[in-house]
């Protein structure tokens, strides 16, 4: 039998007639007997009901600069303030978070935050955002919707980074009370989801369908090329049409370089010729902002406008360069309006990582 974690009651489940309980959080479905936890590890069954195993409970906080997450057109060079817990209803063969997504002692969540503390140490902070990242905000979407709504309360902006992989009623709930967020569109392949992910393309899909159609949140694609498993040119051109078609050319998407880790360390990492060459095709295919990532490449990471080529946001790394957009974010040079959440001027936070502990702000 497993020890249970403190716990919060859980939302998004329903009894079976066989006396376990399913959660209907995912697309997975996990179905459960008493004491037991969803593939998640986080989400778990005590008694006849479902509980949240680490509401409260962070693997830590640090101040990053917003284009980490990555976000090229929310609030440009502004700080946010991010955190994760731990867990994922993933099981990516090469995650690059593993040691939080794929953690299963709970215990190393040893910074305690309440949704009020998180809220307050934001603005504290100076920063413009909260995000929940490092690990899926999804498997904790209890404790991410009450920080959500502290924030807002206080003028504070929030941001989902995730892999987008919810069950409808839940996906309606959670974003409801985002601002912006990336979604992980892992690759265009149900194989590739099948083998790699242990899951499924479609409700990916559904998720930034839902985003661009159901939503006013902001939100941008990033996807992690791996060298062999999701860079063909075929599939590249397939994804971007998909964006294109779907979303529209405004959706920005990011191409990321992997780095050998967790299961896949035999992979090779993604040459920056491969980025260039993704970056490349999804303009073909008529995206308009398209960018790489993990990668020294200023003209990769920058945007231009779609109309007359102009360098309106310079990015060496996540460092803020040159700025060409007007207070209205428009090109200031032929007044085309671009695509994105901007301020008169952008922010100057820089390419600066500083770890904080709550507690110690109290």
């Amino acid at each position: 039998m497993t020890h249970l974690s403190p716990v919060f009651p859980g939302r998004y489940w329903h009894r079976l007639e066989d006396g376990r309980i399913q959660c209907d959080l995912c697309p997975r479905f996990c179905k459960l007997h008493d004491q037991q936890r969803g593939l998640c590890f986080v989400r778990a069954r005590q008694g006849n009901e479902m509980v949240l195993t680490t509401y409260g409970r962070s693997s830590g906080f640090c101040i990053d600069p917003i284009e980490k997450k990555p976000l090229n057109h929310f609030l440009p060079g502004t700080p946010v303030l991010s955190f994760g817990t731990a867990g994922c209803n993933l099981t990516c063969k090469f995650c690059q978070n593993w040691d939080i997504s794929k953690a299963r002692e709970i215990d190393r969540l040893n910074d305690e935050a309440s949704p009020q503390a998180i809220a307050e140490a934001a603005m504290r902070l100076g920063c413009r955002s909260v995000a929940f990242t490092y690990n899926d905000p999804v498997i904790f979407l209890e404790y991410a919707v009450d920080v959500a709504r502290e924030c807002h309360s206080r003028g504070i902006k929030t941001v989902a980074v995730t892999a987008g992989y919810i069950a409808p009623e839940a996906r309606r709930e959670f974003f409801a009370h985002m601002d912006a967020a990336n979604v992980d569109l892992k690759g265009f392949t149900e194989d590739f989801y099948q083998t790699l992910c242990s899951a499924h393309l479609q409700p990916v899909l559904d998720t930034l369908d839902y985003l661009r159609h159901q939503t006013s949140v902001w939100f941008e694609i990033t996807t992690l090329l791996i060298p062999g498993h999701n860079d063909g040119d075929e599939e590249l051109q397939s994804l971007a049409r998909w964006v294109a078609t779907h979303l529209g050319p405004d959706v920005p998407l990011h191409f990321s370089a992997f780095h050998p880790d967790w299961k896949m360390t035999a992979t090779p990492p993604t040459p920056a010729s491969a980025l260039t060459r993704a970056r490349t095709i999804a303009m073909a295919e008529g995206l308009r902002f398209v960018y790489t990532g993990n990668i020294h490449d200023v003209g990769g990471g920058s945007t231009f406008c779609p109309a007359c080529r102009r360098l309106l946001i310079e990015r060496d790394w996540y460092q803020l360069g040159s700025w060409g957009l007007d207070p209205a974010g428009r090109c200031a040079g032929c007044g085309t309006v671009i695509a994105g959440v901007f301020e008169a001027e952008p922010g100057h936070w820089g390419r600066r990582f500083q770890p904080v502990r709550l507690q110690s702000l109290t």
